[in-house]
Protein backbone atom coordinates (compact mmCIF):
# COMPACT_ATOMS: atom_id res chain seq x y z
CA UNK A 1 0.00 0.00 0.00
CA UNK A 2 1.13 3.78 -0.60
CA UNK A 3 0.27 6.97 1.05
CA UNK A 4 -0.83 10.10 -1.18
CA UNK A 5 -1.91 13.67 -0.33
CA UNK A 6 -4.22 16.39 -2.49
CA UNK A 7 -3.89 19.64 -2.23
CA UNK A 8 -6.62 22.36 -3.54
CA UNK A 9 -6.67 26.07 -3.04
CA UNK A 10 -4.58 29.50 -2.50
CA UNK A 11 -1.11 28.74 -4.05
CA UNK A 12 1.17 27.38 -1.97
CA UNK A 13 5.04 26.02 -1.75
CA UNK A 14 5.22 22.37 -2.23
CA UNK A 15 7.20 22.25 0.56
CA UNK A 16 4.48 23.18 2.96
CA UNK A 17 3.13 20.40 1.97
CA UNK A 18 5.33 17.74 1.54
CA UNK A 19 7.88 18.44 4.08
CA UNK A 20 7.16 21.17 6.85
CA UNK A 21 4.13 19.53 8.57
CA UNK A 22 4.55 17.77 10.94
CA UNK A 23 4.01 14.40 9.78
CA UNK A 24 4.66 15.42 6.16
CA UNK A 25 3.93 13.42 3.09
CA UNK A 26 7.75 12.86 3.38
CA UNK A 27 7.56 11.78 7.13
CA UNK A 28 5.03 8.84 6.04
CA UNK A 29 7.21 7.71 3.69
CA UNK A 30 9.80 6.75 6.70
CA UNK A 31 7.03 6.64 9.65
CA UNK A 32 3.64 5.56 8.23
CA UNK A 33 1.60 5.63 11.39
CA UNK A 34 -1.62 3.97 10.04
CA UNK A 35 0.19 0.82 7.92
CA UNK A 36 1.79 -2.46 9.39
CA UNK A 37 4.61 -1.56 7.45
CA UNK A 38 5.83 1.84 8.09
CA UNK A 39 7.99 2.33 4.92
CA UNK A 40 6.86 3.81 1.52
CA UNK A 41 10.26 3.67 -0.10
CA UNK A 42 9.48 2.56 -3.52
CA UNK A 43 9.76 5.58 -5.38
CA UNK A 44 7.75 8.60 -5.27
CA UNK A 45 5.85 11.32 -7.56
CA UNK A 46 4.44 14.98 -7.35
CA UNK A 47 2.28 16.70 -9.85
CA UNK A 48 1.16 20.40 -10.36
CA UNK A 49 -0.30 22.78 -11.85
CA UNK A 50 0.96 25.69 -13.54
CA UNK A 51 -2.21 27.27 -15.34
CA UNK A 52 -0.73 30.47 -16.73
CA UNK A 53 0.80 28.94 -18.65
CA UNK A 54 -0.49 25.48 -19.55
CA UNK A 55 -3.97 23.05 -18.29
CA UNK A 56 -2.11 20.24 -18.60
CA UNK A 57 -0.04 19.81 -15.16
CA UNK A 58 3.70 19.06 -14.21
CA UNK A 59 4.83 15.55 -12.81
CA UNK A 60 8.51 14.39 -11.46
CA UNK A 61 8.60 11.21 -10.50
CA UNK A 62 11.68 8.73 -9.24
CA UNK A 63 12.11 5.18 -7.84
CA UNK A 64 14.44 6.56 -5.31
CA UNK A 65 12.79 7.16 -1.78
CA UNK A 66 11.69 10.56 -1.15
CA UNK A 67 13.17 10.80 2.42
CA UNK A 68 16.71 10.65 -0.03
CA UNK A 69 15.89 12.91 -3.07
CA UNK A 70 18.03 15.93 -3.11
CA UNK A 71 16.05 16.74 -6.17
CA UNK A 72 12.81 16.64 -4.86
CA UNK A 73 13.66 18.83 -1.95
CA UNK A 74 15.27 21.41 -3.91
CA UNK A 75 12.22 21.64 -6.15
CA UNK A 76 9.84 22.21 -3.29
CA UNK A 77 11.75 25.09 -2.12
CA UNK A 78 10.79 27.20 -5.75
CA UNK A 79 7.71 25.95 -7.08
CA UNK A 80 4.65 27.27 -5.99
CA UNK A 81 0.93 25.61 -7.20
CA UNK A 82 -2.75 26.10 -5.97
CA UNK A 83 -3.49 21.99 -6.59
CA UNK A 84 -1.06 19.36 -5.72
CA UNK A 85 -0.79 15.90 -5.75
CA UNK A 86 1.92 14.22 -4.34
CA UNK A 87 2.67 10.09 -3.34
CA UNK A 88 5.06 7.35 -2.23
CA UNK A 89 5.05 4.58 -3.19
CA UNK A 90 4.73 0.64 -1.37
CA UNK A 91 5.05 -1.68 -4.13
CA UNK A 92 2.09 -4.41 -4.47
CA UNK A 93 1.83 -7.58 -6.11
CA UNK A 94 4.97 -8.06 -7.79
CA UNK A 95 4.85 -4.86 -10.07
CA UNK A 96 8.25 -3.54 -10.58
CA UNK A 97 10.14 -0.39 -9.01
CA UNK A 98 10.72 1.66 -12.16
CA UNK A 99 9.60 5.02 -13.21
CA UNK A 100 6.97 4.08 -15.20
CA UNK A 101 5.41 2.69 -11.90
CA UNK A 102 5.11 5.99 -9.77
CA UNK A 103 2.38 7.97 -9.23
CA UNK A 104 0.83 10.12 -9.95
CA UNK A 105 -0.24 9.51 -13.87
CA UNK A 106 -1.31 12.24 -16.03
CA UNK A 107 -4.19 11.89 -19.12
CA UNK A 108 -4.45 15.47 -20.42
CA UNK A 109 -5.63 17.96 -17.64
CA UNK A 110 -5.95 15.19 -15.26
CA UNK A 111 -3.59 13.40 -12.81
CA UNK A 112 -4.43 9.97 -10.89
CA UNK A 113 -2.91 8.42 -7.82
CA UNK A 114 -4.31 5.15 -5.42
CA UNK A 115 -3.16 3.74 -2.15
CA UNK A 116 -4.46 -0.12 -2.50
CA UNK A 117 -5.21 -2.78 -5.40
CA UNK A 118 -7.12 -3.73 -7.36
CA UNK A 119 -7.80 -8.09 -6.56
CA UNK A 120 -6.20 -10.59 -8.77
CA UNK A 121 -4.81 -8.12 -10.72
CA UNK A 122 -2.79 -10.55 -13.02
CA UNK A 123 -6.18 -12.20 -13.55
CA UNK A 124 -7.50 -9.25 -14.83
CA UNK A 125 -5.26 -7.03 -16.35
CA UNK A 126 -5.77 -8.60 -20.26
CA UNK A 127 -9.93 -7.70 -19.46
CA UNK A 128 -9.39 -4.80 -18.59
CA UNK A 129 -7.77 -3.80 -21.54
CA UNK A 130 -10.38 -5.48 -23.28
CA UNK A 131 -12.68 -3.14 -22.29
CA UNK A 132 -11.26 0.41 -22.63
CA UNK A 133 -10.82 2.55 -26.27
CA UNK A 134 -7.73 3.27 -27.90
CA UNK A 135 -7.09 6.51 -25.92
CA UNK A 136 -7.39 4.53 -22.77
CA UNK A 137 -5.09 1.91 -23.78
CA UNK A 138 -2.63 3.64 -24.93
CA UNK A 139 -2.03 6.00 -21.85
CA UNK A 140 -0.94 2.53 -20.29
CA UNK A 141 3.23 2.63 -19.85
CA UNK A 142 3.50 0.46 -16.89
CA UNK A 143 2.85 -2.21 -15.08
CA UNK A 144 0.97 -1.11 -12.64
CA UNK A 145 -2.70 -2.70 -11.12
CA UNK A 146 -3.08 1.49 -10.84
CA UNK A 147 -2.61 2.60 -14.22
CA UNK A 148 -4.84 -0.18 -15.65
CA UNK A 149 -7.18 1.10 -13.38
CA UNK A 150 -6.31 4.35 -14.65
CA UNK A 151 -7.10 3.46 -18.14
CA UNK A 152 -10.52 2.38 -17.34
CA UNK A 153 -11.24 5.71 -15.76
CA UNK A 154 -10.34 7.35 -18.73
CA UNK A 155 -12.62 5.57 -20.86
CA UNK A 156 -15.31 7.11 -18.73
CA UNK A 157 -13.92 10.09 -19.28
CA UNK A 158 -13.94 9.54 -22.96
CA UNK A 159 -17.10 8.48 -22.66
CA UNK A 160 -18.55 11.35 -20.78
CA UNK A 161 -22.34 11.16 -20.39
CA UNK A 162 -22.31 11.42 -16.44
CA UNK A 163 -23.62 15.01 -16.01
CA UNK A 164 -23.39 17.57 -14.24
CA UNK A 165 -20.44 20.24 -13.73
CA UNK A 166 -17.04 18.69 -14.10
CA UNK A 167 -16.25 17.50 -10.43
CA UNK A 168 -19.54 15.55 -10.85
CA UNK A 169 -18.62 14.22 -14.49
CA UNK A 170 -15.25 13.21 -13.03
CA UNK A 171 -16.93 11.81 -9.47
CA UNK A 172 -19.12 9.78 -12.19
CA UNK A 173 -15.98 8.72 -14.11
CA UNK A 174 -14.67 7.40 -10.75
CA UNK A 175 -17.89 5.72 -9.43
CA UNK A 176 -18.30 3.85 -13.11
CA UNK A 177 -14.24 2.51 -13.46
CA UNK A 178 -14.61 1.49 -9.80
CA UNK A 179 -17.80 -0.69 -10.83
CA UNK A 180 -16.50 -1.88 -13.76
CA UNK A 181 -13.05 -3.49 -11.51
CA UNK A 182 -15.50 -4.66 -9.21
CA UNK A 183 -17.33 -7.05 -11.43
CA UNK A 184 -14.46 -7.90 -13.57
CA UNK A 185 -12.40 -8.78 -10.54
CA UNK A 186 -16.26 -10.98 -9.32
CA UNK A 187 -15.79 -12.76 -12.51
CA UNK A 188 -12.44 -13.43 -13.63
CA UNK A 189 -10.49 -13.06 -10.76
CA UNK A 190 -12.13 -14.58 -8.03
CA UNK A 191 -13.89 -11.93 -5.90
CA UNK A 192 -10.55 -11.02 -4.37
CA UNK A 193 -11.43 -7.94 -2.73
CA UNK A 194 -9.79 -4.55 -4.23
CA UNK A 195 -8.93 -1.18 -2.25
CA UNK A 196 -9.16 1.58 -4.52
CA UNK A 197 -8.69 4.95 -2.31
CA UNK A 198 -8.08 6.58 -5.60
CA UNK A 199 -7.88 10.59 -6.19
CA UNK A 200 -8.22 12.53 -9.63
CA UNK A 201 -8.05 16.27 -10.02
CA UNK A 202 -8.62 18.75 -12.97
CA UNK A 203 -6.94 21.33 -11.33
CA UNK A 204 -9.85 23.34 -10.17
CA UNK A 205 -11.98 20.35 -9.43
CA UNK A 206 -10.57 17.19 -7.62
CA UNK A 207 -13.31 13.50 -6.46
CA UNK A 208 -11.10 11.20 -4.06
CA UNK A 209 -12.54 8.05 -3.01
CA UNK A 210 -12.09 5.79 0.02
CA UNK A 211 -13.50 2.15 -1.03
CA UNK A 212 -13.23 -1.83 -0.73
CA UNK A 213 -15.46 -4.36 -1.09
CA UNK A 214 -13.69 -6.45 1.29
CA UNK A 215 -15.62 -7.75 4.19
CA UNK A 216 -13.67 -8.38 6.46
CA UNK A 217 -11.09 -5.66 6.17
CA UNK A 218 -11.77 -1.73 6.11
CA UNK A 219 -10.40 0.72 3.36
CA UNK A 220 -7.10 2.26 4.09
CA UNK A 221 -7.10 5.59 5.85
CA UNK A 222 -8.33 8.39 4.37
CA UNK A 223 -8.87 12.14 5.85
CA UNK A 224 -10.03 15.69 4.37
CA UNK A 225 -9.09 19.10 6.02
CA UNK A 226 -10.36 22.49 5.52
CA UNK A 227 -9.00 25.69 6.83
CA UNK A 228 -5.92 27.31 7.16
CA UNK A 229 -2.70 25.48 7.30
CA UNK A 230 0.22 26.22 4.68
CA UNK A 231 1.41 29.67 4.19
CA UNK A 232 -0.18 31.41 1.01
CA UNK A 233 2.41 32.72 -2.20
CA UNK A 234 1.30 35.34 -3.70
CA UNK A 235 2.41 34.84 -7.37
CA UNK A 236 0.62 37.84 -9.78
CA UNK A 237 -0.01 36.07 -12.57
CA UNK A 238 -2.13 33.28 -10.64
CA UNK A 239 -4.05 35.40 -8.53
CA UNK A 240 -7.80 34.82 -9.11
CA UNK A 241 -11.02 35.89 -7.76
CA UNK A 242 -11.58 33.34 -4.50
CA UNK A 243 -7.89 33.44 -3.61
CA UNK A 244 -8.58 33.86 0.07
CA UNK A 245 -10.86 31.01 0.52
CA UNK A 246 -9.55 28.10 2.95
CA UNK A 247 -7.60 25.74 1.45
CA UNK A 248 -8.84 21.59 1.09
CA UNK A 249 -6.65 18.67 1.66
CA UNK A 250 -6.94 15.02 1.64
CA UNK A 251 -4.62 12.70 2.84
CA UNK A 252 -3.41 9.24 3.59
CA UNK A 253 -2.80 10.20 7.43
CA UNK A 254 -3.11 13.31 9.28
CA UNK A 255 -0.74 15.89 8.39
CA UNK A 256 -0.93 17.88 11.37
CA UNK A 257 -2.22 17.04 14.82
CA UNK A 258 -6.00 18.80 15.77
CA UNK A 259 -9.51 18.26 15.84
CA UNK A 260 -10.12 19.87 11.98
CA UNK A 261 -8.97 16.57 10.30
CA UNK A 262 -11.88 14.41 9.36
CA UNK A 263 -11.70 11.07 8.37
CA UNK A 264 -13.80 9.71 4.89
CA UNK A 265 -15.95 7.76 6.03
CA UNK A 266 -16.22 4.03 4.15
CA UNK A 267 -17.04 3.58 0.85
CA UNK A 268 -17.46 7.47 0.12
CA UNK A 269 -15.79 9.60 -1.74
CA UNK A 270 -15.21 13.06 -1.70
CA UNK A 271 -15.51 15.76 -4.14
CA UNK A 272 -13.55 19.35 -3.76
CA UNK A 273 -14.66 22.12 -6.01
CA UNK A 274 -12.85 25.19 -5.45
CA UNK A 275 -14.05 27.93 -3.34
CA UNK A 276 -16.44 25.47 -1.70
CA UNK A 277 -17.17 23.43 0.78
CA UNK A 278 -16.49 19.47 0.23
CA UNK A 279 -19.15 16.83 -0.63
CA UNK A 280 -19.63 13.58 0.81
CA UNK A 281 -21.36 11.42 -1.75
CA UNK A 282 -21.86 7.33 -0.98
CA UNK A 283 -19.69 5.69 -3.10
CA UNK A 284 -21.30 1.41 -3.33
CA UNK A 285 -21.03 -1.08 -5.87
Amino acid sequence: MCRFTLYLGPSIRLDSLLLEPDHSLIRQSTHSRERDEPLNGDGFGVGWYATHFTREPAVFRSITPAWNNRNLHNLCRVVASDCILAHVRAATQSSGVNEANCHPFRFRQHLFMHNGDVGSFRAVRRRMMETVCDEAFSNVYGSTDTEHFFALLIDELVRGGHGGDAADCMAGALHKAIERVVELVARWGGGEPSFLNCALSDGENAVVSRFTDSREHPPESLYYFVGELYPRVEIEETREVGADTPALIVSSERLTPGPEWQKIPDNHMVILRRNLPPELRPCQV
